[in-house]
């Protein structure tokens, strides 16, 4: 019998505030708006800007964070009698003395890039890049397998005649699937062993060309393949944990310059990018983005909590007879204000609950108009947690916008409501 008493009371309660809301319609849905659309903004830029963030990511996926690159360029000052404007190369000689050098260097792996070819399959054909890497390479870049296996020591040291194909190589070329293990491409006019192939990658940070564009083979036999004697277009290096890569990269430029006679404050001698201060700048852009959408979202949602505020205390004014016999006849302070408390906050949810509705649909929208941009992820959904910390927000706001308004309504001497005409 209690608890059916208890559940009567409830329903009584619940009933009495509804009737109060929807007393006046047009006022109730004019005032949610603003919570309404507070909270549909603050979602819509969330999962925007979790998108974004992801899709900023995946621009360096597969990249080892803690790397960084060096190329080498023309000197731009005169150093021991040499002129300026000098070119330059690393050689695979120099590679044991670069390693000796550079003892903060986790892996160091030289690269050289061959140009396009026309590769062919059957009678399938497209021009893509060629890429000669070490054993090393996967450790710096890596790309997942889809089928078979990484370039191995053997392959440089054997200079065979073996390639790993990227995932629109592989598409193109065996537009019917299936594994090409084993198969052979006419590259030019070699033919080339497969032994495996790379799964898609979003990278958009990358070397020689995109990952699914290109066919990786052993760099010894795209030396003697493309005739480039000993030469590597680059090194990539990775420090070991703990280490900050400029170190690595210092490390790298100090023993290069001394290699090759370059003076030592030439900064234009070689372009190096470091990995771990350009993902930095990523994850501080990220940061400023999110506090960015947090701030004009929760701004946007507290302006339609004082708009709920406003509407209230006009209620409360309204209502100032009603509350004084209320008082009169016995009703404490707390029924008092859990009515106006409770008021405010089934206002505040119900608006705040159709937002959320409404930000799922925009953000579903957004992402049948968005899936061909590289910037985005394809999921911009807002997570379980976040709608969850959305009804917590909405919660507290709709207690805070009735707390003005429970103060007046406390106000309220009965006398004087029951002499208001």
């Amino acid at each position: 019998m209690r608890i059916s008493s208890l559940v009567f009371r409830g329903m009584d309660f619940f009933e009495e505030i509804w009737a109060t809301i929807t007393k006046n319609r047009s006022r109730s849905i004019l005032t949610g708006f603003g919570v309404f659309w507070g909270m549909m903004m603050l979602l819509v830029l969330v999962g925007l800007g979790q998108s974004l963030t992801q899709g900023i990511m995946a621009n360096v996926e597969g990249f080892a964070i803690n790397s960084c690159f060096v190329i080498p360029d023309r000197t731009s000052k005169p150093y021991k009698g040499l002129q300026k404007g000098r070119t330059w190369s690393i050689h695979n000689q120099d590679m044991p003395t670069i390693r000796h050098a550079a003892t903060h260097a986790d892996v160091i792996a030289p690269m050289c890039f061959g140009g396009e070819s026309t590769v062919r399959f059957g009678t399938w054909h497209d021009e893509y890049n060629m890429v000669g890497i070490t054993p090393d390479h996967p450790k710096i870049l890596y790309v997942p397998l889809l089928y078979g296996r990484e370039i191995n020591e053997i392959d440089v040291q054997e200079k065979r005649k073996v390639c790993v194909i990227g995932n629109e190589v592989y598409n193109k070329l065996f537009p019917e699937g299936g594994n090409p293990v084993g198969k052979l491409l006419h590259i030019g006019n070699m033919q080339f062993r497969i032994v495996g192939v790379k799964q898609k990658t979003k990278a958009q940070v990358y070397l020689g060309g995109h990952p699914d564009q290109q066919v990786f083979w052993p760099i010894s036999t795209l030396q003697q393949a493309r005739q480039l004697g000993k030469n590597i277009h680059l090194i990539l290096a990775t420090a070991h944990s703990n280490t900050p890569v400029s170190i690595v990269e210092e490390e790298l430029k100090t023993v290069l310059k001394d290699l090759y006679t370059i003076a030592p404050d030439d900064n234009r001698a070689m372009y190096t990018m470091n990995m771990e201060e350009t993902l930095k700048a990523f994850q501080y852009l990220v940061v400023g983005l999110s506090a960015l959408i947090w701030l004009i979202g929760l701004g946007t949602l507290i302006s339609g909590a004082v708009g709920v505020s406003n509407i209230m205390l006009v209620t409360v004014r309204e209502r100032t007879k009603e509350i004084g016999i209320r008082r009169a006849i016995g009703a404490s302070p707390w029924v008092i204000t859990k009515q106006i408390l409770a008021e405010s906050t089934l206002l505040t949810l119900l608006a705040g609950l159709l937002g959320i509705v409404a930000a799922v649909g925009v953000l579903q929208v957004a992402q049948q108009l968005l899936q061909s941009n590289e910037m985005f992820s394809q999921d911009m959904q807002i997570s379980f947690g976040i709608a969850i910390g959305g009804l917590v927000i909405l919660l507290v706001i709709g207690l805070l916008a009735g707390l003005l308004p429970a103060r007046r309504a406390l106000a309220i001497k009965p006398i004087e409501a029951l002499n208001e005409e």
